[in-house]
């Protein structure tokens, strides 16, 4: 996948623009499925929706001025949760620690109502970790469970490496 449309200047919010994503990369999943497989069909595109991660999470250090943890914070709060995307609880912020539940996602409620739960995961979650490694390569991201795969909420527990 090129770059991702800068959503802001398009004046929509990012559940906006996964709305828009969502059907032509479902459409060549499954085009790409009846030659290949589903398993490696999906295997692709996770691996394509991942490389356009990690490129997002350099422009968006870059856009913000810069890519500590209380940005990363920020960020859940003014973008992946814009419009009531998504509704967060914030756990810990410190200048090593960001954890936070998600406990409703608009993102598998939107996959949900388009009929392509299923690709929920690889369409926006898959993208999560390899963002982090883009935005800062020194945050970690540990999580267990999402909404997208039927858990109750999302556990999203970032930690920023110790310096060697």
């Amino acid at each position: 996948m090129d770059k991702t449309p800068n959503h802001h200047s398009l004046g929509i919010s990012h559940l906006q623009l996964r709305g828009i994503q969502a059907p032509i990369a479902v459409c060549l999943i499954k085009e790409f499925a009846t030659s290949l497989g589903f398993a490696k069909a999906v295997e692709i595109a996770t691996a394509a929706i991942q490389s356009d991660a990690v490129m997002a999470g350099k422009t968006m250090a870059e856009n913000m001025g810069g890519n500590p943890l209380h940005v990363m914070a920020r960020l859940g709060r003014e973008v992946w949760s814009k419009d009531n995307s998504m509704t967060v609880k914030f756990l810990e912020e410190t200048d090593r620690n960001l954890s936070f539940n998600v406990t409703r996602c608009g993102y598998a409620e939107l996959y949900q109502n388009m009929g392509i739960l299923e690709f929920g995961y690889c369409l926006s979650c898959s993208r999560d970790e390899p963002f982090i490694q883009g935005f800062n390569s020194q945050i970690r991201l540990f999580r267990t469970q999402t909404i997208m795969q039927g858990a109750l909420h999302c556990d999203f527990r970032y930690v920023l490496a110790s310096p060697e």
